[in-house]
């Protein structure tokens, strides 16, 4: 008998089938058991009649544990009431392994239990579905490339230099020299661009930023596009047009899922473009008008961007930031010296920037003066200023950041949740 998947049950109905999986939960009465039994694609209500099966079967099914793995065969039968429509009538229950006492009892556990149990607790609903959800964004990013003609380059990890300032690098040992975990694929990816025009790297990034927020991680990942003949207002066009791709594609591919983490479909359904677009210089007179006293020139952090977000029902992206702020390779803006050729995308309801990004300088000269301001080892960028001695172009990028689209588009609280197994500054197990 073949194995069959409960998200594939439909296409049984009245023949016999084998699944294999884990014991989700459990209850009797009299002469049945009901025995909820997860794949990992769905669960199941598996009804084991006193007379459809052996004794030494149905006094098993009674002994059954949490989490015991199991191989259960039987009849395949539409149910209404069931959320999937169907269930299975037992004939056979094989026990796999008996699991032992399971620390994650169906009741209210604290947070700080749940992730020192994280390696077991990813098997629970909420988790579940938040992977899920992940997943399918993951999946719509690369696809969203893929059919653009984009070019997936894989970027190094080990680093000699810094990408986004070195305060916040992690320094390990390479051999006899020193090495850093990345913080971007940007600056390889700038290379590559020079050799296949528009090309994405998407991977894990390492930031050292003793922060406790709910918006960080030690450990997250990124995907980058680089498009070479590329400005600014281009670059804000391909981060509008994947944000709206990746919002269609969970709002059509994981309405369950959604609705597992309770989350308000309606506003995901407002995301639509186009996307408001305001100056940096914009952002200031709207949280001086709700009664901050910021000032012209300063960071926002993220109550500054939560009440920016208030205003708007879809993500906002706010451009040209004072120079000062930014990065050694952002472009200068030539209308204002003052300001960057830059751009953040701020997610509505107060889950802050998920997107990074901007025109990159392409000036040999501008770009050797702004390396020596910032006190970076030029011997380091000996590569990266190569890119504009031999055929330097226009050329812009971003960072989207999957954790925090992730908390978005799912509506938690914490970036925490987002993954599997989240690396924050106090927390580094399982």
């Amino acid at each position: 008998m073949e194995q069959t998947r409960v998200s594939n049950i439909a296409a049984f109905e009245g023949q016999e089938v084998e699944l294999r999986g884990w014991l989700y939960n459990h209850r009797s009465s009299g002469k049945l058991h009901f025995l909820q039994l997860r794949d990992g694609t769905g669960t199941i209500q598996c009804v084991v009649f006193k007379g459809d099966v052996s004794p030494e079967v149905f006094a098993r099914c009674g002994e059954l544990t949490q989490e015991s793995s199991l191989l259960v065969r039987g009849l395949v039968r539409r149910d209404e009431r069931s959320p999937l429509g169907y269930e299975l009538g037992v004939r056979d229950v094989e026990l796999v392994h008996l699991a032992e006492p399971y620390p994650l009892a169906p009741k209210e556990h604290g947070v700080a239990f749940l992730m020192e149990h994280r390696h077991l607790w990813l098997r629970s609903s909420r988790p579940h579905a938040t992977l899920r959800v992940r997943s399918e964004i993951i999946k719509a990013c690369r696809d969203f490339f893929d059919e653009r003609g984009f070019i997936l380059v894989d970027t190094p990890i080990f680093t000699p230099a810094a990408c986004e300032g070195t305060s916040t690098l992690f320094e390990v040992k390479y051999f006899e020299e020193k090495a850093y975990l990345t913080q971007s694929g940007q600056l390889y990816g700038e290379a590559a661009a020079m050799a296949f025009g528009n090309i994405y790297c998407f991977g894990p990034t390492f930031r050292a930023e003793k922060s406790k927020t709910r918006r960080h991680l030690t450990e997250f990942w990124m995907i980058e596009p680089e498009m070479a003949f590329c400005d600014l207002q281009q670059d804000m066009n391909v981060a509008e047009d994947l944000v709206s791709y990746v919002v269609g594609r969970v709002l059509e591919k994981r309405r369950e899922e959604l609705k597992v983490l309770e989350r308000d479909i309606d506003r995901l359904e407002k995301v639509t473009k186009p996307f408001p677009r305001i100056t940096y210089t914009e952002a200031i007179e709207i949280l001086r008008r709700k009664g901050t006293d910021i000032e012209w020139g300063a960071d926002l952090g993220g109550d500054e961007e939560t009440l920016i977000s208030e205003e708007f029902t879809a993500p906002v992206l706010v451009h040209r930031y004072p120079r000062a702020m930014k990065a050694f390779y952002m472009k200068g803006d030539p209308e204002d010296e003052r300001l960057a050729l830059c751009v953040d995308m701020l997610a509505p309801e107060g889950y802050g920037e998920i997107i990074g990004g901007g025109q990159r300088e392409d000036s040999l000269a501008e770009l050797e003066r702004k390396i020596a301001a910032h006190q970076l080892p030029p011997e380091a960028f000996a590569w990266y200023l190569d890119l504009r001695r031999f055929g330097s172009v226009p050329h812009a990028g971003f960072g989207m950041g999957i954790e925090r689209v992730v908390a978005w588009l799912c509506g938690l609280h914490h970036v925490r949740e987002t993954i599997p197994f989240p690396r924050t500054l106090y927390h580094m197990y399982p």
